[in-house]
C-alpha cells in the first residue's frame, strides 16, 4: 500500500531516537542525585541532546528548503536555544517528545505498498504455444508473437487477449468485467488475458502482445495511479500551519520585552506542539486497533484521516453489492412436468459437473429439500452441458443448442422453452422431452438499503454504482437499491475515469471494491475499501482498507470509526493548543522557567494521550428494529440481479 501521508524524510529506524534520549534523560537524572554528580550529569545531558537533536535539526532543515514547514519546526527552535543557553534538560525532553512522536506515527502508519509488484507476480509467466496440430511447446509469455496458436488448460489464466479458434469451455472473467456469470466460449469468442479458463481446454489466437494485453493495461493503471494521487497533509501539520507563526510571534514579543533569551526558551519548550504531534497518531493508534478488533484492516493513519472526511463514495457491483456468485433465481416446468421434477431430475446429473452453474442447481436443489437419485453413464460436454441416466431415464442439462443437436426431432417442442428471457439459462430434457428451463442471476447482498441510509446520515451525499456487468443488469441493482448515478459494461480505466471525475469536482472518494478490475480505481481514490473474505491478491494490496469480514456493512463502519477517530484527535488537538497557548503567555511573562515549562508541557502531553485514547473504546451504536426495518424493507435481501 501506498505511504503517503507525508513526504518528509524518515530514520531508518524510528525508535532509536526516542530510546537513545530516554536512557540518557535517566541516566542523568540518577547521576544528579549522587554526591558530586551534577557535572557529570549536565555533561551526559548536553552530550546527549548534541547526538539526539543533530538527526531532528538536520531533517527540519532539509525539509525547510524543500518547502515543508510542520510541526517540527518550534520543537527545532527549543533544541537549537537550549544549547547556547546550556538548559541541556528542557532540549533533551523535547528531543523525546519529537522522536517519540514521530515513533508513533511510524506505527500507525503501516507498512509500503506491494501493488504493482503483487499484479505482476499473478501474472502468466509460461504460454503453451501449438507448433503444428500437436506439438505444444512451453514459452515465456513475452515471447508470444500477434498470430500465435496457444493452448490454454483449463484453470489455467490467458496470457494475452486473444480468439479462440477451437474448444469449448467456460471462462471466469469476473476479475476484469465483475460480471459474475461465466462467458460461454467457443470459436469465434474473443477473450482478455487475466480472465481464468473453466472446463474444457481452449486453442486461441493470439490477438496482441502480453505486454500491450488487458492485464498488462491494469498494471500500468495501478501504477500511474498511485504516482498521479496527491501526497496527503498530516492533520498535525495543518495545524501547524497557524500555531508556529503563532508561536513565533509571541517569541519575538517575549524578546522584545524583556532581552532574556531564557523566556524564549521557555515559550519554545511550552509551544512544542506536542499535542499536534502525539494527539494524532495516538488517537489514530487507538482507530485503527478498534477497526482491526472489527476485522477492518486500516493500512497507515493517512487512510483513517481520510475515511472520516469522505463525501463521495463509488461502489463496485459484482461481489460487493452482490453475493458474486451465481444463483438460481427462477426454474420454469414445461407441460407434463413441475418444478421439483426439473430440479430433481436436473440435479441429479449437475452433481457429476465441474462446472460453476452446477453447483448454483445442486445449492437450489438442497434449498428445496430434495434428494436426489444417483445418475449413471454422466457425461460432459465443456461449455454446453451434461447428459446422465437417472431411474433409468436420460436426462439432458444445459445449452438450448446442446439439447438441439441431441434431439433434433424434438425442435419445436423445445423451442417453447426459449421465451426470449435475457440472462443464463440452463434447458433441462428428460427422455428427450422438454422438461423445463433453469435461469441464474447475482443475489443482492442483505442490509444494503439501510448501509446506504447510514452513509448519507453520515455525510456521504454522493454515491455511484460502477461496474463491468451488462448495463442492464446494473440498472437493474442500481432501482432496487435508490442510486441514482450508476454506470455499466466498464473496464477498469473507465471505473478510473470516473473516479478522477469526482476528484476533480472537489470530492473526497471512497472506493469500494472486490476484484482485480477495481485495482486501479482503488489505487486513485482518496481512500480505497477493499472486501477479501474470498481472496484479497491485487485487490487487498491496492486498498487503503481492507474488510475480512464477507460484511459490505463493515464499510460503513469503518467511516464512522474514521469519523469518530478524526474527531477525538480534532478535540486533543484543540485542548492542548488551548492549554499550550495559555502557558505561552505566561512563559513570556517570565513566570515559567525552561525547565518548569518541560514538565508542564509534559502534564499536558498526558491529558492529550488519555483524551485520544477514547478512540480505542468499542461504542454502542444505537440502532431501532423498527427503524432497520423500515429502511431495508425497499430492497429484499435476495432480490434477483
Amino acid at each position: 500500500m501506498r505511504d503517503q501521508t507525508s513526504q518528509r524524510a524518515r530514520p531508518a529506524h524510528p525508535y532509536a531516537l526516542p530510546i537513545t534520549a530516554a536512557t540518557l534523560l535517566l541516566l542523568g537524572a540518577v547521576l544528579r542525585v549522587l554526591p558530586g554528580g551534577r557535572a557529570a550529569s549536565d555533561v551526559i545531558w548536553l552530550g546527549g541532546l548534541l547526538v539526539t537533536g543533530a538527526p531532528l535539526v538536520w531533517r527540519t532543515a532539509r525539509d525547510a528548503v524543500r518547502g515543508h514547514f510542520a510541526t517540527d519546526l518550534v520543537a527545532t527552535l527549543a533544541i537549537l536555544v537550549a544549547i547556547p543557553l546550556r538548559e541541556p534538560l528542557a532540549g533533551l525532553v523535547i528531543v523525546l517528545m519529537q522522536s517519540g512522536g514521530e515513533a508513533l506515527e511510524r506505527y500507525a502508519e503501516g507498512r509500503a505498498s506491494a501493488a504493482v509488484r503483487a499484479l505482476e507476480e499473478a501474472a502468466p509467466r509460461i504460454a503453451h504455444r501449438l507448433d503444428g496440430d500437436t506439438r505444444v511447446e512451453d514459452v515465456p509469455v513475452d515471447d508470444i508473437a500477434v498470430g500465435d496458436v496457444l493452448l490454454v488448460r483449463p484453470g489455467e489464466l490467458l496470457p494475452c487477449d486473444a480468439e479462440v479458434t477451437a474448444g469449448r469451455s467456460h471462462v471466469d472473467t469476473s476479475s476484469l468485467t465483475g460480471e459474475a456469470i461465466p462467458v460461454s466460449a467457443a470459436a469465434g469468442t474473443r477473450l482478455m488475458s487475466g480472465t481464468t479458463n473453466g472446463e474444457g481446454p481452449l486453442t486461441v489466437r493470439a490477438l496482441a502482445l502480453a505486454s500491450e494485453s488487458q492485464y498488462a493495461r491494469i498494471v500500468e493503471l495501478v501504477r500511474g495511479a498511485q504516482a498521479s494521487k496527491a501526497p496527503l497533509q498530516r492533520l498535525a501539520d495543518r495545524y501547524a500551519v497557524w500555531f508556529t507563526p503563532l508561536t513565533l510571534l509571541v517569541c519575538g514579543v517575549a524578546w522584545l520585552v524583556s532581552g532574556d533569551a531564557e523566556r524564549v526558551l521557555a515559550v519554545l519548550v511550552v509551544a512544542t506542539p506536542c499535542p499536534l504531534i502525539l494527539a494524532t497518531p495516538v488517537a489514530i493508534i487507538g482507530g485503527i486497533n478498534r477497526a482491526a478488533r472489527r476485522q477492518i484492516i486500516v493500512r497507515n493513519g493517512g487512510a483513517l484521516e481520510q475515511l472520516g472526511d469522505v463525501t463521495a463514495a463509488v461502489f463496485d457491483k459484482t461481489g460487493t453489492l452482490t453475493v458474486g456468485e451465481p444463483r438460481v433465481s427462477a426454474v420454469h416446468a414445461a407441460e407434463g412436468f413441475d418444478e421439483r421434477d426439473v430440479l430433481r431430475f436436473g440435479g441429479a446429473v449437475e452433481r457429476g459437473s465441474s462446472h460453476r452453474l452446477a453447483r448454483a442447481f445442486e445449492d437450489a436443489m438442497d434449498a428445496a429439500g430434495l434428494r436426489p437419485p444417483l445418475a449413471e453413464h454422466v457425461s460432459e460436454s465443456p461449455g454446453r452441458g451434461v447428459v446422465g441416466v437417472v431411474d433409468g431415464r436420460e436426462v439432458a442439462v444445459g445449452s438450448f443448442g446442446l439439447l438441439l443437436d441431441r434431439y433434433p426431432e424434438r425442435a419445436a417442442e423445445l423451442a417453447r422453452l426459449d421465451h426470449g428471457r435475457a440472462g443464463l439459462r440452463a434447458y433441462v430434457a428428460i427422455d428427450g422431452r422438454a422438461a423445463g428451463v433453469v435461469e441464474y442471476a447475482d443475489q443482492l447482498r442483505p442490509g444494503l438499503a439501510s448501509m446506504f441510509a447510514e452513509l448519507a446520515a453520515l455525510g456521504v451525499g454522493r454515491i455511484q454504482l460502477l461496474s463491468g456487468d451488462h448495463e442492464a443488469n446494473v440498472q437493474e441493482v442500481a432501482r432496487a437499491l435508490g442510486i441514482a448515478e450508476v454506470h455499466g459494461e466498464l473496464l477498469p480505466e473507465d471505473k478510473l475515469a470516473a473516479v478522477d471525475r469526482l476528484l476533480a469536482e472537489g470530492h473526497r472518494v471512497m472506493m469500494v471494491g472486490d476484484g482485480t478490475n477495481d485495482a486501479p480505481a482503488l489505487s486513485r481514490a482518496t481512500v480505497g475499501v477493499a472486501l477479501v473474505a474470498h481472496g484479497g491478491g491485487i485487490t487487498a494490496e491496492a486498498a487503503d482498507v481492507v474488510v475480512l469480514a464477507d460484511d459490505v456493512g463493515r464499510v460503513t463502519e469503518s467511516v464512522r470509526i474514521g469519523r469518530r477517530t478524526l474527531r477525538i484527535a480534532k478535540q486533543s488537538i484543540w485542548v492542548g493548543l488551548g492549554l499550550s497557548a495559555t502557558a505561552m503567555v505566561v512563559a513570556a511573562l517570565g513566570y515559567i522557567p525552561p525547565v518548569a515549562g518541560a514538565l508542564l508541557q509534559e502534564a499536558i502531553d498526558v491529558a492529550v494521550i488519555l483524551n485520544a485514547l477514547r478512540t480505542s473504546r468499542d461504542v454502542k451504536v444505537q440502532t431501532s428494529a423498527q427503524h432497520r426495518l423500515l429502511i431495508e424493507a425497499p430492497c429484499a435481501p435476495h432480490a434477483s440481479v
